[in-house]
């Protein structure tokens, strides 16, 4: 009689390759959904970039921070993740995530303030970040500019 070579693999050794996959997903679910949404809070700090620029432009010009409807031609800005990106007090800009943002985000707020040094440049403070050394916060802003986004998903300038 002939010896049969085994072909192919045992039930065993199957069920060890899937318990294997299983944990391998466990954990990087969780880890690429963090991932996503920081991605997500981010395109919100870009969005921002530009009313950064109208706030410094219009500080240099008179001295004073604007309110939206000071900015000609502004309305608030939205985004793939953000309802809204705007001037909300003087010196602060708020960006509220929405539309397809992550429901971890989603309502959440994430504040901008703007501050000045003693050569009167203008620095920004983003979310829950140590406020600029020697700086002088903008009339009418508030340190953290009403961020309610969980420190996790903040980029670590946005965080102390």
């Amino acid at each position: 009689m002939l010896k049969q070579v085994q072909k192919g693999f045992t039930l065993i050794e199957l069920m060890i390759v899937i318990a294997i996959i299983g944990i391998l997903a466990a954990i990087a679910i969780p880890a690429y959904q963090n991932y996503t949404i920081r991605a997500q809070v981010t395109e919100g700090l870009t969005l921002a970039d530009g009313w950064k620029t109208a706030i410094a432009e219009y500080y240099a010009n008179t001295g004073g921070w604007p309110l939206q409807t000071e900015l000609t031609g502004t309305n608030p800005s939205s985004g793939k993740y953000e309802t809204s990106v705007g001037v909300t007090t003087r010196g602060t800009i708020t960006i509220v995530y929405g539309n397809q943002a992550n429901t971890k985000i989603t309502s959440a707020i994430l504040g901008l303030t703007a501050y000045t040094n003693a050569n009167n440049d203008v620095m920004w403070q983003c979310g829950f970040a140590v406020a600029p050394p020697s700086g002088t916060v903008a009339s009418g802003g508030a340190s953290g500019g009403g961020t309610t986004v969980s420190p996790q998903y903040l980029p670590t300038s946005c965080h102390s």
